[in-house]
């Protein structure tokens, strides 16, 4: 924990960044891993000149001579955007119009969050599975033929499910394989993606039901829920397996990473994770001044999440201050000691943050609701995609009326003090920063007024202040020299 918050100069200017680059491929392998044909038929058929080309670090060795072959082919000019905003499996559209792009070509592994600026495409890579071992390792993992399965996949290995299809299907005659969905307008992908317009998750199709999240989708048997159906998901361990498992916990799961080339049952507990996130819950329950972390700005509707959650916050009787500051890491947020808790809007992928590292715990706006609106309870419901909490969504619950609930008090599970949600929400603002108020309610309970500008006056350093007017204006000088953390001049 030390080495996050202080560490030596030298390491710093020594560090090295530990990413996975491929080697890279010849010209001719080109055309078939990152579809330039089809790129470049995409960006005729909307008469692009501007088109901006979206690389995960892993992937960037290529970059140059992808572009190189999308300009020989197109009138279009290509730009690389080498370092995204946040996730790289999100669409950068707020880098790609600062270069004025028309569209983006997004590469590699995406969570297929829908974005609504540009006009976009996915080219997904075509990552190699042993479909001989791959259907070996099913078979041992499921030994009944008459199981109920769904298979799920990395993006990656979209390219080869239709063979395994055809491999197992014959033995398992309930086996159902998810198709990947790109929503949106303006969404292209070529091969077997389809394009979607509707949000809906859930609506009957000749007598089946229809399942659409997280960019899959996939029917179920007339009168069957999806907790009558096992998991068979094709990738490696990640981001993406962790959120299927979060969202859908009453399955059973199993996997076959195609790296290792190994089957196996998955044996993280989805109980004991849940019992984590929950405990992230009473500490949100415990907290006075909540941070909004920004963590997307390619999803559509995530400003309507950022007010809807201002709004619940509010209500509880909390502060909240909003961020944005990119990638995170635990120096960036460590610099914020006033905010008990933060709460990152971000894509369901990235959302599941693990937060044991970090000063003050991270929350999603799922975990941020159940704290602050009475209406909506912990149940075996885990919802990662915030778009579901919206008006309209599968998942959304109206905020509780606070002037009918009254200041009820609970007992905190942390700290064992007893706690009022609305207790906060009916004191007025103290204009005063150098002080606090505290009140007394009819049921002898105890408020503290303090916020996070009561905090930032109570600390010796308070950040640069412009003192208008009273800071006399001179000429530019040389400044100092080397990095902030040791100065050439210090020694």
């Amino acid at each position: 924990m030390a080495d996050a918050f202080s560490s030596s100069s030298e390491t710093v200017i020594q560090r090295v960044v530990d990413v996975r680059v491929g080697q890279r491929h010849p010209v001719e392998e080109l055309e078939e891993l990152y579809q330039i044909k089809e790129t470049c038929d995409f960006i005729s058929e909307h008469q692009f000149k501007k088109v901006a080309l979206q690389f995960p670090d892993e992937l960037l060795v290529d970059a140059v001579a992808v572009a190189l072959e999308i300009e020989r082919n197109s009138n279009a000019k290509p730009f690389i955007l080498g370092d995204t905003s946040y996730g790289s499996c999100c669409v950068d559209e707020v880098a790609a119009e600062h270069v004025g792009a028309d569209c983006v070509v997004h590469y590699g592994s995406s969570c297929l969050s829908p974005s609504k600026r540009l006009p976009l495409m996915y080219v997904f890579e075509r990552r190699p599975v042993d479909l001989e071992k791959c259907t070996s390792s099913f078979r041992e993992l499921y030994p009944d033929t008459h199981s109920h399965i769904i298979i799920l996949y990395d993006v990656n290995y979209v390219h080869a499910i239709n063979d395994l299809m055809a491999l197992l299907s014959p033995e398992y005659p309930n086996l159902v394989v998810s198709e990947l969905v790109v929503e949106g307008e303006q969404c292209y992908s070529h091969g077997r993606i389809k394009r979607q317009h509707d949000d809906t998750c859930l609506s009957e199709e000749d007598n089946n039901q229809l399942i659409n999240q997280f960019g899959r989708q996939f029917s179920l048997t007339s009168g069957s829920s999806i907790t009558d159906y096992s998991m068979f998901y094709v990738g490696q361990e990640g981001a993406t397996l962790t959120n299927f498992m979060m969202t859908w916990n009453r399955c059973s799961f199993c996997s076959f990473d195609p790296i290792k080339m190994t089957g196996r049952t998955e044996s993280v507990s989805i109980n004991r994770a849940l019992m984590k996130r929950y405990y992230a819950i009473e500490r949100a329950k415990d907290a006075n001044v909540v941070g909004i972390l920004v963590g997307t700005l390619g999803v559509s509707d995530y400003l309507k999440i950022i007010q809807q959650l201002k709004e619940t916050i509010q209500g509880a009787g909390k502060k909240s201050y909003l961020f944005a500051m990119g990638k995170l890491n635990v120096p960036k947020l460590a610099n914020f000691l006033e905010i008990d808790i933060f709460v990152l809007i971000s894509c369901p992928e990235n959302s599941l943050l693990d937060s044991s590292e970090f000063y003050k715990p991270v929350v999603t706006p799922f975990e941020m609701e159940v704290a602050c609106n009475k209406k909506r309870e912990w149940s075996e419901e885990y919802v990662t995609d915030f778009r579901h909490l919206l008006p309209g969504g599968q998942s959304y619950v109206p905020l509780a009326d606070q002037q009918e609930e009254g200041d009820e008090t609970d007992m905190s599970l942390i700290t064992g003090a007893l706690r009022s949600q609305n207790l906060m929400s009916s004191v007025p603002e103290v204009p005063s920063f150098g002080s606090s108020v505290v009140l007394r309610n009819q049921m002898l309970t105890m408020a503290n007024t303090n916020s996070a500008a009561s905090f930032l006056a109570e600390r010796s350093w308070r950040g640069l202040e412009q003192n208008l007017g009273a800071t006399p204006v001179v000429k530019a000088v040389e400044g100092r020299r080397g990095i902030a953390i040791a100065y050439e001049e210090e020694g």
